[in-house]
């Protein structure tokens, strides 16, 4: 699954704004917030399945449940 279905699936309550900006040398960076969570600069992959996902959900803490289980 892609990170953005990822995190749409499972966090569109929360989710006020998501954009996709194109980039050159296959940028892929997610920022929430205006603050960093993934760079495939600085990790020098693409990320894993879920991994988005899972450092989006470590960022909204145990108080924000997914989508579906409030």
């Amino acid at each position: 699954m892609s990170a953005v279905s990822d995190l749409l699936t499972n966090y569109q309550h929360v989710i006020a704004d998501l954009r996709l900006v194109t980039g050159d040398n296959g940028v892929f960076d997610v920022t929430v917030d205006g603050n960093l969570i993934y760079s495939k600069a600085e990790t020098g992959r693409h990320a894993d399945d879920g991994e988005v996902l899972a450092l989006f959900t470590d960022l909204m803490g145990p108080d924000v449940p997914r989508y579906g289980e409030e």
